[in-house]
């Protein structure tokens, strides 16, 4: 009999991957910031890159992979690096701006993206969120960043070279820059964007060396003038020199602004000053540990660890902060929206269709005095557009449908969230609910159809129709409790309430599934619910039948009791991936995403459907939510360069899995209320911002042992399938006896289910 023989190495992998991490003293080591890299247009498994940031800081730097103005500027499959580039992109489709590169070459003058291009390897690539570094091959430099909010310390080693130079690219578009010989110091703008800007829009920026210039070059467009100190065209850039012997590093101090030159100089000035790389370096790496340390995991797998901050990092890279501080220390923005320098906050970058779901509620629970100032934000986008936003990067952007605004606005208010002007916010809330934007993206495309009879006709020219039905009629049940909240006039009060019901207007009995329905009332036919697109946003009716986020008891009554909910539930992963594409004339990438990943027709890997595990809850089969939720942290995260199944999309993805690994989730943002999961530890601790904590012990945590066999809430016991938010911001204790057979009499009676508006208004 032979023996098997398992490679050490092979021994060592499977090792590593079940180990148990029983600590985490330092959290911001377990993060991988290339996950979601590899990704192209086609397919996504993140669409992210390796932001080099401190949260929500004001400015990412980033490693360049792609050429200048491609969405995909960093993709892990790549072999070459162009640049490291300030960067301010939030998603490859809205693409970038305030955006400048730099590069160090070596033995001749190359500034040409391509000719300057160095070879890289992912072996010879250190990727953390408060620091990175690489070998480029071509040049013999390593190159080292690390950020503060709106500066950078970069430091480059060069090998034993005669000639060492630096590449300054503003990029096309318009651009300017200037070399300072004397005080070793460059500065200049860069306009390059993909709107959403004023007419004046610059970003200024400034670098400092540390080292001497020997050499002083500056192009316009391809030609290169050596000796020439300024330039100002349509693509600029600036090349210095140095003499360096073998080892020597050359630091480099950048800063930007979006307000002025020396507004850009205060910035490095009060970020950087006289600090070391080094010191710079302890300084991000503190301030990320400070905010993940508020969540500690225990008794994961390291798999299941380093995925579990990977995904916290990315939940606080968005909303950026887009203000900064004047000379006597007062918050100032340039506003994105009409160009002027304001006092107060600002933030932007971010689509609320994706991040009202799961990236904003957790904001409320983790991070209330953060949100305050975002939400002043919000109100300030409103005093200078006249609307709230809804896709802003770094002004309204034409981008999805919805006006979830109100939902995040009412979430932070109900929550406690104080600090910002809430009855102007609202008095934009009520503007949105009566008008069409500037943009379809603003306002409410359609709001004179859906006022009138309830719903947004299938057959008047708007696309997406049933999904902005979906979303307006849960975004008034926002605005209902909101109403409620502030004592607003009771035909007010009562015009959300009934208009919280429009859902219904668009459900199908015969399919039992959200329809397209025509002005005369009829439902459009023929009726395909697999086709995506058409009258639902990047999504099927299989997925947007579930839009009921604040009412499903209404939705279950719809479908014909508890029984049938379910087996529509069960049918979502029952089904092959079939799908029709001929709205778009193509696969798109989210459909091809949910084709390839073995879940039937579940596509986490956009946002419309990623709730609909926890409706189990509402239907007597907890159970269910508990292993579809398991499979889908098992199967379709990890911490990799392929890690996520779709759009990672600005935190929203990765608070999902955040929110699902601790046990809970927040299905109807608005209400006081999480939906229960099942814990993915064996303990997880969470400090919230007024001193108290919730602490989640499962101790019999098991691959197999995914089910709730029973539960207890402060000592009590607990049958409920939701949490109480108010509850759990009082500190609790929170213990889960875990089994690896459902227990099927648990959560099933009418008091376990979590809330639902047909509970308060028959």
């Amino acid at each position: 009999m032979k023996k098997l023989i398992i490679p050490a190495l092979l021994l060592a992998s499977c090792f590593a991957k079940a180990q148990t991490v029983n600590s985490v003293s330092d959290p911001v080591e377990w993060v991988n910031p290339l996950m979601g890299t590899d990704s192209k247009g086609s397919l996504s498994t993140g669409n992210t890159y390796p932001a080099i940031a401190c949260p929500w800081g004001m400015n990412f730097w980033m490693p360049q992979t792609g050429k200048m103005g491609d969405g995909w500027a960093y993709t892990y499959h790549s072999d070459k690096l162009r640049g490291f580039k300030q960067t301010h992109q939030p998603s490859p489709w809205i693409n970038d701006y305030g955006q400048f590169a730099i590069m160090p070459v070596t033995k001749s003058v190359k500034f040409k993206e391509d000719d300057r291009a160095s070879w890289f390897s992912h072996k010879a690539e250190v990727a953390k969120p408060y620091y990175y570094s690489v070998y480029l091959a071509d040049h013999n430099v390593t190159t080292e960043i690390t950020p503060t909010e709106r500066a950078a310390a970069i430091r480059f080693t060069y090998g034993k070279e005669d000639s060492a130079f630096v590449v300054i690219d503003a990029l096309d578009k318009g651009s300017y820059i200037k070399v300072l010989q004397s005080e070793r110091k460059i500065i200049g703008y860069t306009t390059k964007n993909s709107g959403g800007v004023p007419a004046n829009f610059k970003n200024y920026f400034v670098l400092t060396f540390d080292k001497p210039f020997t050499y002083v070059a500056t192009f316009k467009n391809d030609v290169l003038s050596k000796g020439v100190a300024e330039a100002q065209e349509n693509h600029v850039g600036a090349v210095i020199g140095f003499s360096t012997v073998k080892g020597e590093q050359v630091n480099v101090k950048v800063a930007s602004s979006f307000i002025s030159p020396e507004q850009a100089v205060l910035n490095l000035n009060q970020e950087i000053g006289s600090s070391t790389f080094d010191a710079i370096k302890d300084k991000a790496k503190a301030a990320w540990n400070a905010e993940m340390s508020r969540i500690k995991v225990e008794g994961g797998t390291s798999d299941q660890t380093r995925t579990f901050y990977s995904c916290l990092y990315r939940s606080m890279l968005f909303p950026r902060k887009f203000y900064e501080y004047d000379a006597k220390g007062a918050v100032v923005h340039y506003s994105p929206y009409n160009g002027q320098v304001l006092p107060g906050y600002m933030f932007t970058d971010n689509g609320f269709w994706d991040t009202f779901r799961a990236q904003f509620p957790f904001f409320n629970l983790m991070y209330p005095s953060m949100n305050a100032h975002i939400m002043e934000g919000m109100v300030n986008a409103y005093k200078e557009s006249g609307w709230l936003p809804e896709w802003a990067s770094p002004g309204h952007r034409d981008c999805m449908i919805g006006s979830n605004s109100a939902s995040l606005i009412a979430d932070a208010y109900l929550k406690g969230v104080r600090g910002f002007d809430i009855n102007t916010a609202y008095e934009a809330i009520i503007k949105n609910s009566n008008n069409e934007g500037p943009l379809e993206s603003v306002g409410r495309k359609g709001v004179k159809y859906y006022n009138k009879l309830g719903y947004v006709p299938y057959d008047v020219k708007i696309n997406e129709n049933t999904a902005r039905t979906l979303e307006y009629s849960y975004d008034d049940w926002t605005i209902w409790k909101l109403a409620v909240a502030l004592n607003r006039p009771k035909a007010e009060i009562e015009r959300f309430a009934k208009q919280a019901r429009n859902y219904r207007n668009v459900y199908d009995a015969e399919s039992k599934l959200m329809r397209g329905k025509n002005e005369d009332g009829k439902f459009q036919t023929p009726f395909n619910p697999t086709k995506w697109g058409d009258a639902f946003t990047e999504g099927n009716s299989w997925h947007y039948s579930w839009s009921v986020f604040h009412d499903v008891q209404g939705l279950i009554n719809l479908m014909g009791g508890k029984e049938t909910f379910v087996q529509m539930l069960d049918s979502v992963f029952a089904m092959p991936p079939v799908f029709d594409d001929s709205y778009y004339h193509f696969t798109i990438h989210e459909i091809r995403e949910m084709q390839i990943m073995n879940f039937g027709q579940y596509a986490h890997g956009n946002q419309p459907i990623q709730h609909m595990i926890y409706l189990y809850n509402y239907a007597g089969a907890p159970w269910k939510s508990q292993y579809w939720l398991r499979e889908v942290m098992n199967r379709l995260y990890s911490a990799t360069p392929d890690g996520y199944c779709g759009d990672e999309d600005n935190g929203q993805t990765s608070a999902w899995y955040v929110f699902s690994a601790l046990g809970f989730y927040p299905v109807t943002p608005g209400a006081p209320q999480y939906v229960v999961g099942a814990p993915l530890f064996k303990k997880a601790t969470v400090k919230l911002e007024n001193g108290k904590e919730i602490v989640i012990n499962a101790p019999r945590n098991s691959e197999e042992n995914r089910y709730i066999r029973s539960a207890t809430f402060n000592g009590a016991n607990l049958t409920n399938n939701w949490l109480d938010y108010n509850a759990l911001m009082k500190g609790a204790t929170i213990d889960f006896d875990m089994d690896a057979t459902p227990n099927k009499s648990r959560g099933i009676s009418d008091k376990d289910v979590p809330y639902s508006m047909t509970q308060e208004v028959k």
